[in-house]
């Protein structure tokens, strides 16, 4: 099968790409070439900017791609533009879409109003009701963010019967080549040998849906190889989603970390780990469709995943390390205000 990958690059694009050259397939990667991955040689590749594929239009045309991953849309002009130019030359668009379209994650982030919704979450639980629900965060119109809204995305993906389409939410995913370092705030803490993480009650009682990288791109392969998938929206995820403190156990199990998982009052936290969000309503999904109709199955060890993500964590640190969310000497305060001081919790100083 010839295979277009748009994008590609970032934190699952270069194993599902591993995968799919692997089975024998013909790839192309499109993107901009500022992320560099380790692949086979054999990948052809074609520089240029997603959002601007007026320029490329031939070059990815006349790939003649089967099957066309789009890895990054976000914006409606940006599926626009895909459905426009594949539109009679592939039979398939497979975009990766993420769990922020449910009502449940405005509830969580406070832009819809009303009571929390209940969890698991299936593929036709309610979307938002508001959309670009990081506009207040953008900078202006000339802001990716401002536009971004991944229902107007899925919503032409899936619209157009000259040209099915597939989607896969996914949910908070970790793993080596993680630019959000979703672990690094944890694991440097614990690499600093704090006495304590500190958690809200809320947040340590919280649950989001989580899935690792590796294991991810092998539930995108399957829904890229199967033309059942055709139409279909699949939740992709672990079966089990922790809470946030079974997180961070869970990562100092892995390290070796033997300090405590305090959870404090939300007066009691300093300003730099006040909770942002409604942590009475989880982002929990169901993902039976995608394990029911395509086979979907975890691959990887959880202890090891965990591993491979914390070494990449300890070799690629953020450049720069935001220092104010690090404050320890707030954090000693917090501690020392609930009775939770150093010789108490019987730390290492």
């Amino acid at each position: 099968m010839r295979i277009l990958m748009i994008g590609g690059t970032g934190l699952t694009g270069p194993h599902i790409a591993r995968r799919l050259h692997a089975q024998g397939h013909t790839l192309l990667l499109f993107h901009r070439g500022q992320t560099q991955a380790d692949l086979p040689a054999e990948i052809a590749h074609l520089s240029g900017d997603r959002r601007e594929l007026a320029p490329h239009a031939a070059a990815l045309a006349g790939f003649a791609p089967e099957v066309v991953v789009d890895m990054a849309l976000v914006t409606a002009q940006d599926a626009w533009d895909v459905m426009c130019l594949f539109r009679g030359v592939a039979r398939r668009v497979v975009a990766i879409s993420s769990q922020d379209v449910y009502r449940a994650y405005g509830r969580l982030i406070g832009t819809e109003p009303g009571p929390p919704d209940g969890v698991p979450l299936d593929e036709d639980a309610p979307l938002r009701e508001k959309l670009h629900p990081y506009r207040a965060r953008a900078s202006g119109p000339d802001n990716i963010m401002f536009h971004y809204d991944k229902i107007l995305v899925e919503r032409l993906i899936l619209g157009d019967p000259r040209l099915p389409g597939t989607v896969l939410r996914y949910p908070l995913v970790y793993g080596p080549r993680d630019r959000q370092h979703r672990l690094f705030p944890y694991l440097k803490r614990m690499d600093d040998a704090r006495p304590a993480i500190l958690l809200g009650e809320g947040q340590a009682r919280w649950r989001w849906t989580k899935g690792y990288a590796e294991d991810m791109a092998a539930a995108a392969v399957l829904a890229i190889l199967a033309d059942r998938a055709a139409g279909r929206v699949y939740n992709v995820g672990e079966e089990r989603a922790l809470s946030e403190a079974e997180w961070v156990a869970a990562i100092a199990g892995a390290t070796g970390w033997r300090g405590r998982i305090a959870a404090l009052p939300q007066e009691r936290l300093p300003r730099h780990l006040a909770e942002e969000m409604d942590c009475s309503q989880d982002l929990v999904t169901d993902t039976r469709r995608i394990r029911e109709e395509l086979g979907y199955r975890e691959e990887t060890d959880p202890a090891e995943a965990l591993r491979r993500t914390i070494d990449w964590e300890r070799a690629h640190p953020p450049d720069p390390i935001d220092a104010e969310s690090f404050e320890y000497a707030a954090e000693d305060r917090a501690l020392a205000d609930c009775g939770l001081g150093r010789e108490r919790l019987g730390a290492q100083s």
